[in-house]
């Protein structure tokens, strides 16, 4: 299993990763973009020209014609002569000769072995060759030109491509940081929402043992025989062990929101006869009912069922348990107005009360009841009760267990 450094290491490295990849693109699509413009500068010279090739081929016209005018004298034609040979015999001053000779047949070797016959026909001979490789001269400088053309507009359509893919992937990068920005607000307004919903909860249900607590406190005073105080004193610990299991600020999530059971298997019926008193009556059968259950959730779903039920009567309200089918049935009935069916099923929503809702509450209770049905494998309904008033159903499954093989979640455990 990934421990959470390595984790942690590896979401930094991504993010870094991410950070400079525009950088990086950038870097690469510009050295391709420039390549081929590199190449062709290389390959072909970087400002080349052809002027050693038209001086050859003006050396040798001019020796020519020096050869055929009578005015000109022996030296001078000698002179010219020697220049004509000289630029033909020293190929280093010619630049990208096989280059410029692949253009054609002229030769310059041919021009040097012309030159050197020294012949009226040789010298002719000569001019032509060196007027042809001047010409191949021009035409691979004219080819040049084009390459270095054709190579500068792809690099100018290459680099225009690179800013545009570069500024599109920051433009995501971009869109990607303010949604993991505005993922990340979302989840935190969500915890936050989830923390004030399990202190609202929390707030709710420790409301009944503290008036149980202060009650019995204030009878505690006013007790005349030791058994009404030690039954005071059972109420004042049950109060207090209550006001403990609901209220333990570091596990609320647990207790509140994702329910995380403490199971036993007990006899149900104390469980709810519990409720009985002043207006309630409790009907439970003679035999015990044994089933998996949290008792203090369970405990928190009956005292919120009864508590709705006798604030929306003046009337009894009666409590049964039942096994219809072998599962275990707690119904809560009064004798009130009743529910509207279309307010059914939005009064277990929290903060949403009933039409004929008293002012006090805040819609938690029905919410809280459900969600505990439901982390016991079952669920609880409400419907109209035979001659009238509300009668509300918890009917208890099996608990999901742990997998075989996985581990017990926190706080789901039998005791």
């Amino acid at each position: 299993m990934t421990s959470a450094p390595l984790v942690s290491w590896w979401i930094r490295l991504r993010e870094v990763v991410l950070a400079a990849l525009p950088a990086v693109l950038t870097v690469v699509l510009l050295l391709l973009a420039t390549q081929p413009a590199y190449e062709t500068l290389i390959r072909n010279g970087n400002g080349w020209t052809p002027y050693a090739y038209q001086a050859l081929a003006q050396d040798v016209l001019a020796y020519q014609v020096a050869q055929l005018d009578p005015r000109q004298g022996g030296g001078q034609r000698q002179m010219k002569y020697e220049m004509a040979l000289s630029s033909a015999a020293n190929p280093g001053q010619f630049t990208m000769l096989p280059a410029v000779e692949a253009h054609g047949d002229a030769r310059l070797a041919r021009i040097e072995a012309l030159l050197r016959q020294n012949t009226a026909a040789s010298i002719a001979e000569a001019a032509r060759e060196a007027i042809r490789l001047n010409a191949q001269a021009g035409d691979f400088a004219n080819e040049t030109r084009v390459q270095y053309v054709q190579a500068l507009e792809a690099m100018r359509r290459a680099l225009i491509g690179t800013a545009l893919i570069t500024g599109i992937l920051s433009m995501l990068l971009t869109v990607r940081v303010l949604l993991l920005w505005r993922a990340e607000r979302e989840r935190r307004s969500r915890r936050e929402a989830r923390q004030r919903e399990a202190l609202s909860l929390a707030s709710h249900e420790l409301r009944r043992p503290l008036q149980a607590l202060l009650f019995a406190s204030d009878l505690l005073r006013q007790a005349d025989t030791p058994e009404q105080r030690e039954h005071l004193l059972s109420l004042i610990e049950d109060s207090t062990a209550q006001l403990a299991s609901r209220a333990d600020l570091t596990n609320l999530q647990d207790l509140y929101m994702d329910v995380n059971l403490r199971l036993t298997r007990p006899d149900l019926r104390p469980l709810v006869q519990r409720a009985a008193g002043g207006r309630v009556r409790v009907q439970v059968p003679a035999e015990p009912v044994l089933w998996p259950v949290d008792v203090d959730r369970l405990r928190q779903i009956i005292e919120n069922l009864v508590e709705n039920a006798l604030k929306y009567t003046s009337g009894p309200v009666e409590v049964a348990l039942a096994t219809p089918g072998g599962r275990p049935t707690i119904t809560v009935r009064d004798f009130g107005p009743g529910i509207p069916i279309d307010l059914r099923e939005r009064v277990f929503l929290p903060y949403e009360r009933g039409s004929h809702a008293p002012a006090q509450g805040q819609g938690l209770g029905l919410p809280l009841v459900r969600r505990y049905a439901r982390a016991h494998g079952g669920d609880v309904t409400l419907e109209d009760a035979p001659g009238g008033g509300t009668l509300a159903r918890l009917t208890l499954g099996e608990p999901p267990r742990p997998e075989k093989g996985q581990d017990t979640p926190k706080g789901r455990e039998t005791r």
